[in-house]
């Protein structure tokens, strides 16, 4: 067994989620997740078939996410991972309805950080360990990064007051 590393490229601005499932549909069915969790929503997902053709497949309302996530899941090769690339909404507005698809088996990240994923390599093929998602803490917040943090959520509308 060999361990690879394979850095997500994407531009910095760009929220995306790395999952796994289990089933040929999930393209469709996330799909159909992703368009009726944010009306008007921008995405590109990506799929590792991990049997039959072992393709990566694909969908998206965004052709440009499209040909993103079809790249970095071409580069993991990873089976039964999934990629999406989110243009006009963040993970908070989707994962519940992906959560909520019966193929998908986990979700290892939703970050727009920087992103490492940890694969194992045998014989039979790839699976992800792990994910590096972002940098290392630097300390611990002050009163002043609460007050920050607290302000910043209220400008995005995720709290009230």
């Amino acid at each position: 067994m060999e361990f690879h590393t394979v850095a997500i490229e994407k531009p910095e601005a760009i929220n995306m989620i790395l999952g796994q499932a289990h089933f040929i549909k999930t393209v469709e069915d996330l799909h159909e997740a992703l368009v009726g969790a944010v009306p008007g929503i921008e995405f590109g997902l990506a799929f590792c078939e991990s049997s039959g053709p072992a393709l990566v497949r694909a969908s998206g309302t965004s052709e440009d996410l499209v040909a993103l996530a079809k790249k970095n899941a071409l580069a993991l090769s990873a089976g039964h991972v999934f990629l999406i690339f989110l243009g006009n909404a963040f993970p908070i507005n989707v994962l519940h309805a992906i959560k909520h698809v019966p193929e998908v088996c986990r979700i290892f990240c939703a970050t727009a950080n920087p992103v490492d994923v940890i694969l194992a390599e045998t014989e039979q093929g790839r699976g992800v360990m792990g994910v590096v998602d972002g940098i290392k803490s630097k300390g611990v917040e002050s009163e002043q990064d609460i007050t920050e943090r607290q302000e910043l959520l209220r400008k995005f509308g995720y709290k009230l007051g």
